[in-house]
């Protein structure tokens, strides 16, 4: 089993960055891949960007790409999401993902466990 924690969601103006986090434990992910995805209200759950725990490599939904970066602590098994130039629509619940497949997937069918959950809100 694998337990994640999200910390560090808020409420933003349009243009601020911010981090959010993700605390894994419970089993070692040297093999796992892991994903953030986002839901906002009324909307399917989609992805935004996963990274293979042992190697750093690196996929980015389009709607991520130049403005947010995932990244991985491996010694303290924590992830990342630096979010940048944050917009309106970047609103959603943002949870993050543990894959035991190891491959890099957009696909939430593919990950195993999940974490609660952290609100980012963006206003305008």
């Amino acid at each position: 089993q694998v337990q994640l924690v999200e910390s560090g969601g808020g409420l933003v103006q349009a243009g601020d960055s911010l981090r959010i986090s993700c605390a894994a434990s419970g089993r070692a992910l040297t093999y796992y891949a892991m994903g953030w995805f986002r839901q906002a209200p009324g909307k399917e759950r989609e992805f935004v960007a996963a990274i293979r725990w042992s190697s750093g490599y690196t996929d980015y939904a389009d709607s991520a790409k130049g403005r947010f970066t995932i990244s991985r602590d491996r010694t303290k098994s924590w992830m990342y999401l630096q979010m940048n130039n944050l917009r309106p629509e970047d609103t959603a619940a943002y949870y993050c993902a543990a894959s035991s497949g190891g491959n890099l997937r957009r696909n939430q069918n593919a990950y195993d466990y999940w974490g609660q959950g952290t609100q980012v809100t963006v206003s305008s």
